[in-house]
């Protein structure tokens, strides 16, 4: 039996909030910015970030949003409790998470929400930054961790998407009990399958950190060279290609920072958000993982000043603050233990030794996959035939209203992504491939949800390898609360590969 003080475990997920919290701050500045390159200038927390600008973070509300769920359902949460927040929530989503909104209001099942036939972002980062608070519940347990990562991240990823998130609650549930980084990091990477991306790249970097044992950048650069290959949609036309948001990229620079960041909570998200990407998404996770390590009695002077203003203040979209979120997790992470077999012993818990181990078959989302061709609006290869206009409300998207306009382009490839708007004033689309009606979508959104300008127009999967033609039309059809036909498109992006439908 492992044994932890309650004391010890309330500093702790104190420390995993604040250190989330703080780290979010940091990165939020440069998110995006620097993608294949590192980050040279300053990276000191601004007071502004942390007065106006983190109380609407994504990382922290999303987190929250899971955090209530398992709250009020119950540690035994299915995928459809968790799909309750994307349907019913008011807040942004993006990549991953919107397209899971997008598919559940079509009908898909929650269970299936992320899986690639349905979401081409079933590798991107969202489980990955939302699943924090599970690590935080589950003290030295990594297969519960486990299982509470398959039930709400199939809502939004597949395969690596989700083994990112289990790679994460495993370094959690271990830093209760280590404090020695590398130790934490191979604990982490027995919780995810070997012959995962997510599994390979996390040896490479453990590797590197031997070779180059006090020099990130070196260990940043290999990781670069190897690995910087996104599938999502926006890797192949963003900077250049450049543009990485999938989880197993990003977490390994939260596996760099861990490694050489000495325990030292500064140096650790330093290092993580210079390295870039999703820097306010990796530097909250790193920050809660080391901030679990130390727990907050034992964080810098600076970071407890700086953040004490905004301890009780309750995030947007939410019910929690970071101290009424560190209660619910003291009180789920009791919970937990008690229900997997350990004890309440007054002032301390007895919680059940657990392997660190992966207990599954290998999901791959989309094997042996490569981009063909990956175009923007303003590529001449897209005939665009009507009066299509810039969409000020949608960045690099082009939108008609106007019945009959349609969109054609060649293209090679079996699979087809089409970006589009989600809109309170959008119609019904049709997609047609080689002179066939293939897919017909409602781009309609609620008002409520003002900003959904990354979702999918389409998504098609199974054609025949080889040269195709895609006719996009502008039906002049809407959903009866539409308030408009529009149509925007935007990026188009072919594939090469294979994706089997899901077990239905």
């Amino acid at each position: 039996m492992l044994r932890l003080k309650k004391d010890a475990l309330k500093d702790k997920i104190l420390g995993a909030w604040v250190g989330k919290s703080y780290g979010a701050a940091m990165g939020e500045p440069i998110e995006f910015k620097y993608t294949g390159e590192i980050f040279e200038g300053n990276v000191d927390v601004q007071e502004l970030h942390l007065r106006e600008w983190l109380v609407n973070e994504d990382d922290l509300y999303m987190n929250m949003a899971m955090l209530q769920v398992v709250a009020e359902q119950g540690l035994d949460a299915t995928p459809e409790d968790f799909a309750t927040p994307y349907r019913e929530g008011k807040y942004l989503v993006w990549h991953a998470n919107g397209q899971a909104r997008q598919n559940l209001l079509e009908g898909i099942p929650a269970e299936h929400a992320g899986h690639p036939y349905y979401n081409p972002h079933a590798d991107d980062i969202d489980f990955q930054i939302e699943c924090d608070y599970i690590g935080m519940i589950s003290p030295g347990m990594p297969e519960v961790a486990q299982d509470l990562c398959r039930r709400q991240g199939r809502v939004v990823n597949h395969g690596d998407g989700i083994y990112g998130g289990m790679f994460f609650t495993a370094m959690y549930a271990a830093s209760f009990f280590e404090d020695d980084p590398r130790k934490i990091v191979e604990l982490g990477r027995k919780a995810v399958p070997a012959d995962s991306a997510c599994g390979r790249i996390i040896d490479d970097v453990l590797g590197w950190h031997v070779e180059y044992p006090t020099d990130w950048r070196a260990t940043w650069g290999e990781i670069e060279k190897k690995w910087n290959h996104d599938l999502c949609p926006w890797g192949p036309t963003e900077n250049e290609g450049k543009f990485n948001i999938q989880a197993n990229f990003n977490g390994a620079y939260v596996a760099l920072g861990l490694l050489y960041g000495n325990r030292d909570f500064l140096k650790t998200i330093e290092i993580t958000n210079r390295s870039g990407q999703d820097t306010d998404s990796n530097v909250a996770n790193v920050g809660g993982i080391i901030g679990t390590v130390l727990g907050y009695e034992r964080f810098p002077k600076r970071v407890i000043e700086e953040i004490s203003p905004y301890m009780d203040r309750v995030y947007n979209h939410t019910k929690y603050s970071i101290l009424s979120a560190t209660d619910v997790c003291f009180r789920l992470a009791i919970e937990n233990v008690i229900q997997n077999g350990g004890k309440d012993a007054g002032e301390e818990l007895q919680i059940p030794n657990q392997p660190y181990a992966y207990v599954s078959e290998t999901e791959v989302s989309f094997p042996k996959f490569f981009v063909v061709d990956a175009l923007k609006v303003s590529d001449s290869r897209i005939s665009w035939n009507g009066s299509w206009e810039k969409d000020e409300r949608a960045e690099e998207q082009l939108v008609s209203t106007t019945p009959g306009d349609s969109v054609t382009v060649e293209f090679r490839g079996n699979t087809l992504y089409v970006q589009g708007d989600l809109h309170h004033d959008k119609g019904i689309l049709e997609a047609w491939i080689d002179g066939q009606l293939v897919q017909e979508r409602d781009m309609y959104h609620p008002p409520h949800w003002e900003r959904a300008n990354q979702a999918t127009a389409v998504w098609i999967t199974g054609l025949p390898d080889g040269e195709h033609k895609l006719e996009l039309k502008v039906t002049g059809r809407k959903n009866k609360n539409s308030t408009g036909i529009g149509t925007a498109i935007g990026r188009i992006v072919s594939y090469s590969g294979s994706i089997d439908p899901p077990n239905i």
